[in-house]
């Protein structure tokens, strides 16, 4: 497994709540951390259909256009009534002209879990996908998961997407109603990064 060891990586994401979340998790090694949309450079189309295959275009476009080791993150929620939807196409859900709507999102979940009238507890998993690429074009990748179940209505305004519908196992309150440090230990993305610290950092 390689080890990082510049002072400066590039996080692909032109999302500023995930470059937050991530810039947490890396603040006890002392990298100087800046995003793909800091950068300037332009989100690549996400044609695969799974996790890794999405992390794995971010992180290598963002590692041969600015010459920097980049990290990518692709995430989701996969429900199980729901055949794992909307998984690789979470964020797609919030879609509109106007940019990102998430209530519109998580209200269409669970509006599709009423019309299947889907059991409850209604079981679902937030899954991360970290790789870390190079410019020579190797890469690393590290995958999390925090298991839980959609609940309704929304709760919290914490975090960011579908948190105020996701409660995780062993809680009684959402990612949406849980501090942002609480959800940093044991999130999907948690998760994801130990295994990246472990395998490229320390």
């Amino acid at each position: 497994m390689r080890r990082f060891v510049e002072d400066k990586l590039l996080v692909a994401t032109h999302n500023a709540g995930k470059l937050a979340e991530i810039d947490k998790l890396l603040n006890l090694f002392n990298i100087s951390v800046v995003s793909a949309a800091a950068l300037g450079l332009p989100e690549p189309e996400e044609t695969e259909d799974s996790f890794i295959g999405n992390a794995r275009i971010k992180a290598h476009a963002a590692a041969r256009t600015s010459g920097l080791v980049a990290l990518a993150d692709d995430s989701g929620i996969c429900i199980d009534a729901l055949g794992g939807a909307p998984g690789v196409y979470t964020a797609d859900w919030a879609e509109t002209p106007h940019g990102r709507d998430f209530a519109m999102a998580m209200e269409r979940a669970w509006r599709e879990l009423e019309a299947i009238d889907a059991p409850h507890p209604r079981r679902a998993r937030f899954c991360c996908t970290l790789v870390m690429a190079w410019p020579d074009g190797h890469d690393e990748v590290f995958e999390g998961i925090m298991p839980g179940a959609v609940v309704w209505p929304m709760r919290g305004a914490q975090g960011h997407g579908y948190d105020p519908i996701f409660q995780p196992d062993g809680y009684d309150i959402t990612f949406g109603e849980m501090a942002g440090e609480q959800k940093n230990r044991i999130s999907h993305r948690a998760d994801a990064f130990r295994k990246l610290v472990a395998g490229c950092f320390t």
